[in-house]
């Protein structure tokens, strides 16, 4: 359970950087777009399947 909160908690703050991340002209990177969908993807994965039991 510790392992599941912490993957949830580390997964997160990757998705909300990557999802957030602007240079100096205020343009996002694609790559971290993708990188930051993918681990936001994970992360609700493993929160309702694993510790909410919801599936």
């Amino acid at each position: 359970m510790f392992i599941d909160l912490l993957f949830v908690v580390v997964t997160a703050i990757i998705a909300w950087h990557g999802l957030t991340w602007r240079d100096d002209a205020g343009e996002s990177d694609a790559v971290r777009l993708l990188f930051g969908a993918i681990a936001l993807l994970f992360c609700v994965r493993v929160l309702f399947v694993d510790i909410f039991k919801v599936f």
